[in-house]
């Protein structure tokens, strides 16, 4: 049977978030994955970025972090970049993140260098067949795909990916209220106290899936299994929101983009 934490076990809530640990790559060669194995029993990192703006294949990084979480909920490394985007940040952004063009040009790397640090980082993961978790990840990963295509980079194929709102949309279809991160958090009690920091976000997004997964079984299988499961989840839920969406606005030329993990 799967392991699935319960109410009572550490998670990594409990861990706090060490300040500027910068593991090394050899790191990851401590970590053992079994694919055989439910996800929840092992290993996963979890991956979010703040950016410049909304749209994925045009905006830039601003933000990035990458945390390395064993199945107690212990942090095992934790990568933070901020990036000098080399354009404006907008106001509506910044009001966001917190993160202004000023305080990017003045603090942040150049974008190039933290693009192929978070290429690398991500692509480490992926060779060591770890899960990489995001909730919404068609966002972060094509804004990172678009990002590595700017500066030159290879990006390995995402897998297995993990998406907390894929997975909540699949079991929990009537859901009365908003499905972004901030109001899921919420109604299922995850703390977030700085919503919209990278890091943050992050974690609540591991958290998110946590609850998911005691909650409902089917959840609780191997990372690749899950990941082509999330292939068709996601391409039937944008099929409805499609259908959804032509019916109550009278246009049948909506289309609702329902490629997963990254958008070509």
């Amino acid at each position: 049977m799967p392991h699935v934490p319960g109410p009572d076990q550490p998670t990594l809530f409990d861990t706090p978030v060490a300040e500027g640990t910068q593991p090394e790559a050899a790191d990851l060669d401590d970590v053992v994955i079994d694919p055989q194995l439910a996800w929840p029993d092992q290993a996963l990192a979890t991956f979010d970025l703040e950016t410049t703006g909304r749209d994925a294949r045009t905006c830039r990084i601003v933000t990035a972090s990458v945390l390395l979480v064993a199945p107690d909920g212990q942090i095992l490394g934790q990568w933070e970049w901020l990036a000098d985007p080399g354009v404006e940040i907008p106001d509506g952004a910044a009001a966001i993140h917190g993160i202004t063009t000023e305080h990017a040009r003045e603090h942040g790397a150049p974008a190039g260098q933290v693009v192929s640090e978070l290429v690398q980082v991500i692509g480490d993961l992926f060779v060591r067949n770890i899960p990489v978790l995001a909730f919404n990840a068609p966002y972060d990963f094509t804004v990172l795909a678009a990002e590595a295509q700017r500066h030159g980079l290879d990006l390995a194929a995402p897998r297995p990916v993990l998406d907390p709102y894929v997975m909540h949309k699949q079991v929990r279809v009537r859901w009365h209220g908003k499905r972004t991160l901030v109001a899921l958090s919420e109604a299922y009690g995850i703390p977030l106290e700085s919503a919209h920091t990278s890091a943050e976000d992050a974690l609540a997004a591991v958290r998110l899936a946590q609850i998911l997964a005691r909650e409902h079984a089917e959840l609780c299988v191997p990372a690749a299994a899950l990941h082509d499961a999330q292939i068709g989840w996601a391409e039937a839920q944008a099929l409805n929101l499609q259908d959804y969406l032509r019916g109550v606005k009278n246009d049948p030329t909506i289309v609702i983009d329902g490629t997963w993990p990254v958008r070509s």
